[in-house]
């Protein structure tokens, strides 16, 4: 006698809306000029994949699309010597990897986007721009073609948006009366790439906008790739690890 199991749902309503959510803005930002630069410390192999599915053009007609993978042991350091303003960084990881949370957190200050690939318990709300995420705690989700559906579909509907131009340009914001963020109570996260040499110097940030100097004298003892928040030029806290 054959038992018929029932079948599964590989790409749920959710999931659904969230890879054409995720291929739009990416490919905004292939129209704009970025690279997509990929990381997978657990399953390097994804890496690999992403970066070949999107610079490989397998259908004829089909633009090939700058795509590359990370896979130096220290792919934060990677992704900050590599990635630009305007960049997209797409991980294949669990919730709990810890480079991965590293780089989605810092991923704001850097000025790109981020996509994050996982299964089983979803990482922390926010903190990556677009969360593509299997329901399921299988341990073998990884090596079960899931992910690899996933990109493949993300890779499709990015070509798909190609070809309505008008998706592609987005209008910028006008800074109004009623809200703006450079005069309003809202922090910038920034990383440091130089301390100030003493207590009255001002620290060289890493912003999403470009490079500027903030004054840290409120903060002690500010180090290299430190992450703060920043208002009206000043820095007002760090940003510890947990945060």
């Amino acid at each position: 006698m054959n038992v018929v199991s029932d079948p599964v749902e590989l790409i749920d309503a959710d999931l659904s809306a969230d890879l054409a959510a995720a291929a739009l803005v990416l490919a905004r930002r292939f129209t704009a000029g970025a690279t997509l630069w990929a990381v997978s410390p657990q399953w390097e192999p994804h890496a690999h994949h992403i970066a070949v599915e999107f610079v490989h053009p397998v259908i004829m007609g089909k633009r090939a699309l700058p795509s590359v993978a990370l896979v130096d042991p220290d792919p934060v350091a990677q992704c900050r010597v590599a990635a630009r303003r305007g960049d997209v960084i797409i991980a294949v990881a669990a919730a709990d990897q810890p480079q991965v949370i590293d780089i989605m957190r810092r991923a704001s200050a850097w000025g790109v986007d981020t996509i994050w690939i996982g299964h089983g318990a979803r990482p922390e709300a926010g903190i990556a721009n677009h969360t593509l995420w299997v329901r399921s705690d299988d341990p073998m989700v990884p090596a079960t073609g899931r992910f690899v559906l996933m990109y493949h579909l993300l890779w499709e509907l990015t070509h798909v948006c190609f070809e309505h131009p008008g998706l592609m340009t987005v209008k910028e914001p006008e800074c109004t009366d009623e809200v703006c963020v450079t005069c309003s109570d809202e922090g910038r996260l920034v990383e440091v790439i130089l301390p100030p040499v003493t207590v009255m110097d001002e620290a060289l940030v890493r912003t999403a906008t470009g490079e500027e100097f903030v004054d840290v004298t409120v903060i002690d003892d500010v180090e290299v790739n430190d992450l703060l928040l920043v208002h009206g030029g000043a820095a007002i806290t760090r940003l510890d690890e947990d945060m």
